[in-house]
């Protein structure tokens, strides 16, 4: 267990159905956006109309921000939000692993995890397997404890990313609301690694980058070879897992 889980419950309370309705709908949001996502609106709204009111109300703004946005507007706001701010970056690892050795080793356990229920990802997928999105799908289609315990190490993490999605006044915030209110809040020692990740940033011992990137929450040098939109997929809920830009 690490060390900031000891005042955390470790156990869901959704219902398995609503959670992975849940996980796969934020999933769905959370990667980027093009015409597969404009045409599932009708069928998201209808799916996010079931669900209780703590993952319906952000989720349904989120959804109507979308249809009065456009796709182009979106397109460019998740770049500018996601693949620009380190502090909005959406790949899990980064935030207790900064852009060290030990990032990569977290990579190779997830790998492993997924690989154990079947999933197996390659250099040539689109996505890291630490990416929401991802981690999402893997807990909504494959197997929810497996990702529940990938979520809750990496919880103080996705509060931080929602406190920078926060004071951006990001539409995103909506989403990762209602991720949130599918996992345990903070609480105790949650709260002390959460004050040091704020105020020292993630770790900073980089491998093979440029110097400039040694500022804390700059472009994400994870996300280099990652620039391109997803390929179009016209297939229902759930979609491939590592199907991503």
């Amino acid at each position: 267990m690490l060390p900031w889980r000891r005042n955390r419950r470790t156990s869901p309370t959704l219902d398995p159905v609503t959670q992975a309705t849940a996980w796969q709908v934020v999933s769905l949001l959370l990667d980027y956006p093009d015409e597969t996502l404009v045409e599932r609106l009708p069928m998201l709204t209808d799916v996010v109309g079931g669900l209780p009111d703590d993952l319906r109300m952000p989720l349904g703004r989120f959804l109507a921000h979308v249809t009065d946005a456009g796709l182009e507007e979106l397109q460019r706001d998740y770049v500018d939000t996601f693949d620009v701010t380190r502090r909005c970056c959406l790949h899990l690892t980064y935030f207790l692993h900064g852009d060290t050795r030990n990032r990569g080793a977290a990579l190779v356990q997830i790998k492993q995890s997924f690989r154990r229920h079947g999933v197996d990802f390659t250099d040539d997928d689109a996505e890291l397997p630490d990416h929401l999105s991802v981690v999402l799908e893997f807990g909504a289609t494959v197997d929810a404890p497996t990702a529940w315990k990938l979520l809750n190490d990496h919880r103080v993490g996705i509060e931080l990313l929602r406190r920078a999605l926060s004071e951006r006044g990001s539409a995103w915030l909506d989403v990762v609301d209602a991720l949130r209110a599918t996992l345990p809040v903070l609480a105790g020692d949650d709260e002390e690694a959460l004050a040091r990740l704020i105020a020292e940033g993630p770790p900073e011992e980089l491998v093979g980058l440029s110097t400039e990137l040694n500022a804390p929450y700059a472009i994400d040098p994870g996300l280099d070879d990652l620039r391109q939109p997803p390929s179009a997929s016209t297939g229902p809920v759930p979609v491939t897992i590592g199907a991503r830009r």
